[in-house]
């Protein structure tokens, strides 16, 4: 499937909503309400280094995931980009559109200078960590997150 990558519009937030909603760790943490996602989506686009990106087939918003690029100094100071959020619409899951997510995600990163493209996913993604091992990516590190 050739999808067409680009930057996310104002207009495209329900749809990556409903797909953040749609598996089962989404189902109970998303909400309805969308001004909170509108307003998230224009904190977003404001800070400069944080891009939102969906798939488009058809005219469809069909995929999403987030980029975020980090300057530092570990690693030779080797900036790196973070991909989150990586959601496909149930439909389309399968069809290698998964793959093509992440070639997009790598060529923005490395367009933007970075020389690692890191991520975290929950345990419970079994099948999105054995995808990922597959696409070249190691389980280097353990990820511990507190709610604030």
């Amino acid at each position: 499937m050739n999808a067409i990558w680009r930057e996310a519009r104002r207009d495209d937030v329900p749809a990556i909503v409903e797909m953040l909603a749609d598996d089962m760790l989404g189902q109970g943490r998303e909400g309805t309400d969308l001004a909170q996602y509108v307003a998230a989506f224009d904190a977003m686009r404001a800070e400069g280094g944080n891009l939102l990106i969906v798939g488009e087939l058809a005219g469809d918003v069909v995929a999403t995931y987030q980029l975020t690029f980090i300057s530092g100094l570990s690693l030779k100071a080797t900036r790196r980009a973070q991909i989150e959020s990586v959601r496909i619409a149930a439909p389309f899951r399968g069809r290698g559109l998964g793959a093509a997510m992440f070639a997009d995600a790598e060529a923005r990163a490395r367009a933007a200078g970075c020389g690692l493209l890191q991520l975290t996913t929950n345990r419970a993604r079994e099948r999105a960590q054995s995808f990922y091992e597959g696409l070249g990516y190691t389980p280097s590190h353990i990820g511990f997150k507190k709610p604030l």
